[in-house]
């Protein structure tokens, strides 16, 4: 390991133990599947509370300028905050499948910088997208969810798949999709998209090389928005084209219809450079570009 890096690592923990008061021994550093520092802050007869930080993540944002102490009162007035939510008692009130079934639902993640936490949660995997099922355990401020493990599903005596759909179905309703057209992203901060699901709705979707933004009405984690029951459909007919998919971030998604002859290189080139100009790390989901297929109403990537 860098010198630099293990000194950093070593700063970043002594930082966070002295501000949360967390024993040091609580906080470990892991590289079994990418470089991780478990923060422990509670335990408990059945579980612990554990906050998982990205240290190669928070390490290039130090390289980039960002400050130590910054960074170390971030992550530290995270782990607080988790500590004092409650987390453990309102997350066992998802026992009861009949509390925890209204506030299931679906999250995108990359599949190979998640391995190690998908490999016990209930998902569907499409390349090197995961499609997650969590659940809401707080909304009273902030959105605070856990993922679904597959034991939980076992307890609730239901199948993974009657899961994944009763997730996708309430991410639906609790987020429908929208279609953000470039002008109005570009002019009005007031602009809310445009709904195209209903038959009295009118949207013209654009057909050249500029393609059309995805997301949903509440924009966060909203590149789901593709995966939703009918909506796929629905924008191909519209199009009265496959389309491509080109994951910007885990917020949105850019569909363009292959009809319009754009070229996958250009695609592929354009979402490189906007991955590394424009997303930040921690809102990335995938290089690859995918495509809806109409005839096979299936997904499909398209790229290596």
């Amino acid at each position: 390991m860098d010198k630099n890096y293990e000194l950093f690592i070593e700063q970043l923990t002594n930082g966070i133990h002295n501000i949360t008061d967390i024993p040091l021994e609580n906080i470990k550093f892991t590289n079994k599947e990418g470089d991780r520092l478990n923060i422990t802050f509670a335990e408990h007869d059945d579980a612990y509370e554990v906050c998982s930080v990205r240290v190669d993540e928070v390490y290039k944002a130090y390289h980039e300028g960002a400050k130590l102490n910054a960074i170390v009162n971030y992550i530290s007035n995270d782990v607080l905050h988790a500590k004092n939510y409650n987390i453990y008692d309102k997350t066992k009130t998802l026992i009861d499948y009949d509390t925890a079934k209204s506030r299931l639902f679906v999250r995108l993640l990359n599949c190979d910088r998640n391995s190690d936490i998908l490999k016990n949660v209930v998902h569907k995997t499409l390349g090197d997208i995961a499609l997650t099922v969590c659940a809401i355990v707080d909304n009273r401020e902030n959105l605070i969810s856990t993922k679904i493990l597959k034991s939980m599903v076992e307890k609730w005596r239901k199948t993974e798949t009657d899961i994944f759909n009763e997730a996708l179905e309430n991410t639906y309703r609790a987020t429908p999709p929208r279609i953000y057209k470039w002008e109005g992203v570009l002019c009005d901060e007031s602009y809310a998209g445009e709904s195209f699901m209903n038959d009295e709705d009118v949207c013209d979707l654009d057909k050249s090389f500029s393609g059309n933004i995805l997301s949903t009405t509440r924009k966060t984690n909203g590149a789901v928005a593709v995966f939703l029951p009918g909506v796929a459909e629905k924008i191909s007919e519209l199009l009265d084209s496959d389309f491509y998919m080109v994951f910007t971030s885990i917020h949105e998604v850019m569909i363009h219809s292959t009809g319009s002859g754009v070229d996958l290189k250009d695609l592929k080139l354009v979402l490189q450079d906007t991955l590394r100009e424009a997303t930040p790390s921690s809102d990335y989901l995938t290089e690859k570009i995918y495509k809806y297929n109409r005839r096979t109403h299936k997904f499909e990537c398209v790229t290596d």
